[in-house]
């Protein structure tokens, strides 16, 4: 029998606090997703202003870090044409993303969720993403 630790509602709220403020000093509304460490949807908030395509891209970037146990941005060097994982983001019935924003979180060496964010650019959101991540380690 396994013993899982998944991320709760609680910890969701603290990830989205704290990306929203990193999103609001940056001055880009964002799509917010958190997921426990099935790729399962625990929160989510989309900012006023947030993409509505970015909606979807951000639940399907914390499926993918959570599920994958990977940071979505390293997908993107290795699917390009000729590289070993070229073809990877049709995986999944194109859930799989290929694009920065979406993090694996991990507590003691165990992925217990995942987020992504998506509205900015690839770094603007991965930098969200990490802030969320930092706000949730801070109550550790």
């Amino acid at each position: 029998m396994l013993t899982i630790q998944r991320l709760d509602i609680a910890d969701a709220r603290v990830m989205i606090a704290g990306a929203r403020a990193k999103a609001e000093e940056i001055g880009v509304p964002m799509c917010i997703a958190i997921t426990d460490e099935g790729g399962n949807l625990v929160a989510f908030e989309r900012m006023d202003g947030g993409k509505v395509t970015s909606s979807t891209i951000a639940v399907d970037k914390a499926f993918t870090a959570a599920g994958a146990k990977k940071a979505t941005h390293d997908y993107g060097e290795v699917s390009q044409p000729g590289k070993p994982a070229y073809g990877i983001a049709s995986a999944i019935g194109g859930r799989l993303m290929v694009v920065g924003g979406g993090l694996p979180v991990e507590v003691d060496g165990a992925v217990v969720g995942g987020i992504g964010v998506s509205s900015g650019t690839p770094a603007q959101d991965r930098d969200v993403a990490e802030a969320g991540i930092a706000a949730f380690m801070a109550t550790l």
